[in-house]
């Protein structure tokens, strides 16, 4: 399997989650497979990989590996909360579990997919081109309002406004069909001075109509639960995250798994007998060294989190 793809915070990753010889591991997005040929040359002979992705192009990615790798594997072709939704009702209990989330490289460099905003292409952003929505239906339907909402909350761009107008003025004259025609409405939308300040203007709001087209932070909210709830005690959970929306999102999740006493600080005892359900692996997000964002500039926004599960349940009996 060709060696093209480079996985962000690998070795980060790899020493958050510590595999060993024998563990089952779940790879929630395996994408180009970097993360999971790693984890697989770790868990050895006696260990099993099982790895999830609804996107199709996956599953050629997943044949090549599996017949490299030295581990028993599994393919399930899905979103990743049914993925583990599916292995939490087989009764499946696993070490490790990691997601490497948001698009990946090889979804933004398939230029015809349209996840980019430097290559004109067909407006799709599917990262399961069997579902319906597209980025099409959503940038030539939806009315501003609601436009205007995805992309503040979903890019969190201060312009969004400006930008669901601009679409709806340019749509009623010509439907937007391609990445530049929307790229362009978008920096027309944006005051000049603030065109390149921080980036490319269409990039959060590329991101936002990314995520309304893949449900991407509904299944990560739904995915979160069934992660830990798979896990056996001693089992760690590990995700990577790319824009502050995902990165809260986990790091609430592990924070409260992790949170014991709720009790008052004025009480003298612990009367709620709440105890943690995990241990944090790292105090703080663990971020890509400056060298490895020469290397690889996609891992500058690169935000990786871990815990160690403790227990099955918060409430002491």
């Amino acid at each position: 399997m060709p060696q093209t793809h480079v996985p962000v915070l690998a070795g980060e990753l790899i020493e958050a989650l510590d595999p060993r010889p024998g563990q089952i591991a779940i790879d929630c997005t395996l994408g180009a497979g970097g993360h999971a040929r790693l984890v697989a040359e770790r868990i050895g002979p006696t260990g099993t990989l099982i790895a999830i992705d609804r996107d199709p192009t996956a599953e050629p990615t997943f044949r090549a590996l599996s017949a490299e790798v030295p581990c028993e594997t599994r393919f399930i072709r899905a979103d990743f909360a049914t993925g583990l939704e599916q292995l939490v009702e087989e009764g499946l209990r696993a070490d490790l579990v990691y997601m490497d989330l948001g698009v990946s490289s090889m979804q933004i460099d398939t230029r015809e997919r349209g996840f980019a905003y430097a290559y004109d292409a067909p407006l799709d952003m599917r990262m399961d081109p069997d579902q319906e929505l597209t980025a099409k239906e959503v940038v030539n339907t939806w009315e501003r309002r609601r436009l205007a909402r995805a992309i503040k909350d979903y890019g969190e761009e201060r312009y969004a406004d400006r930008i669901a107008g601009e679409i709806v003025r340019r749509r009623a004259r010509q439907e937007l069909t391609t990445t530049f025609e929307l790229n362009e409405a978008i920096t027309a939308a944006v005051p000049a001075p603030a065109r390149f300040a921080g980036g490319h203007p269409a990039k959060r709001t590329f991101q936002a109509i990314r995520i309304v087209v893949n449900g991407e932070l509904q299944q990560l909210d739904d995915a979160l639960p069934r992660a830990w709830e798979v896990l056996r005690i001693g089992g760690r959970l590990a995700a990577l995250s790319f824009h502050s929306l995902e990165d809260r999102r986990v790091k609430r999740f592990l924070a409260d798994k992790a949170r014991g006493c709720i009790c008052p600080p004025d009480l003298p005892v612990c009367v709620c007998g709440n105890n943690p359900e995990a241990e944090l692996v790292h105090r703080r997000s663990i971020v890509a060294t400056p060298g490895e964002v020469a290397a690889n500039p996609r891992s500058k926004s690169a935000r990786l989190r871990a815990a160690r599960k403790l227990s099955e349940v918060r409430l002491a009996q």
